[in-house]
């Protein structure tokens, strides 16, 4: 008679062999392992966002929410993913140093940027086409912003205005901008938001060279439907259907052109009034010519790990960008942040914010807005915590002596 462990095994083998997934690597479907012991048979639905206890509780309920193309695209990384795994494995190479007796029954969690207060220093990444997510698409983004007091950032491709996130969001968010090639279509982009009240632009920089997305194009394989069905098109086809494209010549459009230089940012720093941040710098190099070239902020990314297949977590990336700008401007970060002590450790190293992508897409594919404002207060009640153990009851608290690196 088969042990009960190899019936739990068969019954697992015959979950796997049904599912529409079963064909893709598992990093095109899981990044972290559902709660429970990590296998599939385990998991038990979530009833409502509050059932949730960390952010990777949403995955898997985002899994089984989306087309296996939908969640491909937001799982992927770039050629084997093992960048986007090592923006995860990056802060177990970070120590917390704790310390005790320090009076914590307060803790303030409020950070300023650009003359703008917001309640704590965790910031929503942009992410394009959330419509393949949910009906509400960025609009229940822009909700759970306003409601959670959260600093939000929208993509060029985004499914919705820029206008329309802006009356949602009950204010002015940031804008993320990929650039067209042609110089006439940027501007067109820059001065429509500014017009609209936009206070911050962020420069996308580190697409210009291209990317091989191996995990998603398997994961559209697999997926034999339509994205007319549900959305406005596959992520960079029909990109005349954005509505940030509305009003341009989309003949022979280029966006991120392997061509673009400092000149560009040059160029985009004459041209507005707005904040000018870049997003996508890694290295002290650029760091030094940001600062040179007047722009006004750094975002130290890695696009998630669906860039360039470095193997270098923007955790470890951060160090040098801050020592380089040297306090002349904020530097913030994002990359495989999930926990509210993987955020102290990156404000310990130099960061005055922090970013977010797939924890609240998983929240919104699973929930819409009642997900991301899940996500959101789960990160923050997790960086009280931490920062009452580490004796920190205010932002100015945590500094470089709030973390030690393994050897």
């Amino acid at each position: 008679m088969p042990s009960a462990n190899h019936r739990d095994r068969r019954r697992f083998l015959k979950f796997l062999a049904a599912s529409p997934l079963a064909a893709l690597p598992a990093a095109a479907w899981q990044t972290q392992p559902p709660s429970g012991t990590g296998a599939a048979s385990d998991y038990i639905p979530l009833a409502g966002p509050k059932d949730a206890f960390s952010v990777m509780d949403f995955e898997e309920a985002a899994r089984r929410a989306l087309p296996v193309a939908h969640f491909g695209y937001m799982a992927s990384g770039v050629d084997d993913d093992l960048t986007l795994k090592a923006n995860r494995e990056g802060f177990q190479h970070i120590e917390l140093r704790t310390r005790r007796l320090v009076d914590v029954s307060h803790v303030d969690t409020r950070v300023e940027l650009f003359g703008t207060t917001w309640d704590f220093p965790i910031f929503i990444c942009p992410t394009g086409a959330q419509r393949m997510f949910h009906s509400d698409a960025e609009l229940a983004t822009a909700r759970a912003a306003k409601s959670k007091g959260a600093l939000q950032i929208l993509s060029t491709v985004t499914s919705v205005s820029y206008e329309e996130i802006a009356q949602a969001r009950g204010g002015p968010v940031w804008y993320q901008l990929y650039a067209p090639a042609k110089w006439e279509q940027a501007e067109h982009i820059i001065k429509r938001v500014e017009a609209a009240g936009c206070p911050a632009l962020a420069l996308t920089v580190d697409l210009l060279g291209g990317r091989n997305t191996e995990t998603y194009n398997r994961a559209r394989r697999a997926d034999k439907r339509a994205c007319s069905e549900c959305h406005n098109g596959a992520p960079g086809s029909d990109l005349s259907a954005r509505p940030m494209f509305k009003g341009l010549d989309m003949t022979g459009f280029q966006m991120n052109s392997p061509s673009m230089t400092w000149d560009f940012v040059d160029r985009v720093k004459k041209t507005t009034k707005m904040k000018f941040l870049l997003k996508g710098l890694e290295s002290r190099e650029d760091a030094k010519l940001a600062v040179e070239h007047g722009v006004d902020g750094i975002i130290v990314s890695n696009h998630g790990g669906r860039s360039m297949e470095t193997l270098k977590p923007t955790i470890e990336s951060l160090p040098e960008v801050v020592e380089a700008v040297n306090g002349r401007i904020p530097v913030l970060v994002d990359g495989g942040f999930r926990r509210g002590s993987d955020v102290i450790k990156a404000l310990a190293l130099g960061a005055r914010a922090v970013g977010i992508g797939r924890p609240y897409l998983w929240g919104l594919s699973a929930f819409g807005q009642a997900g991301v404002e899940r996500v959101l207060d789960i990160m923050r009640g997790e960086l009280q915590l931490a920062m009452r153990q580490c004796g920190a009851p205010s932002l100015a608290q945590i500094t470089r002596a709030t973390v030690a690196m393994k050897s």
